[in-house]
């Protein structure tokens, strides 16, 4: 397999790791929002969370509360951003899951996602139900 994220988690390719355990392993993102920005990756391959097994996702919970609180602490960041892109449209470059813990600070000039309010209750309605739909 050709995936880079793979090869991070196997140890082929190097990085800043910060943390491992039987599930996942962590490193420093080399593209960071702030110092400190790490990401949680899997070890079995899944390309994001529509994919992703269960038990795997499951798995790596404790450790994405355990590193949120430390790259916190680390950094003396006022807040966290966590985040999982999926697919290329929502800005997934490496086809791997992986979860973003990003550091933010009051000062950093990070801005929110722009809103795009329904047009009217009929509207947000009807996306309700196709949600639902889906669902079922």
């Amino acid at each position: 397999m050709d995936c880079l994220f793979c090869k991070i988690a196997s140890g082929t390719v190097p990085s800043a790791r910060v943390y491992e355990d039987a599930h996942a392993v962590a490193f420093l993102d080399i593209n960071p929002n702030n110092p400190g920005h790490t990401l949680l990756v899997p070890k079995d391959h899944a390309r994001n969370i529509l994919d992703i097994k269960e038990e795997t996702l499951c798995a790596i919970m404790p450790a994405l509360k355990k590193l949120s609180r430390a790259v916190k602490d680390a950094v003396d960041a006022d807040g966290l951003n966590i985040a999982m892109n999926n697919e290329p449209a929502a800005g997934q470059i490496v086809l791997h899951a992986h979860i973003h813990i990003i550091p933010r600070f009051t000062t950093d000039g990070h801005r929110h996602f722009e809103k795009r309010p329904y047009k009217d209750a009929g509207e947000m309605n009807a996306v309700a139900e196709k949600i639902r739909t889906a669902l079922a």
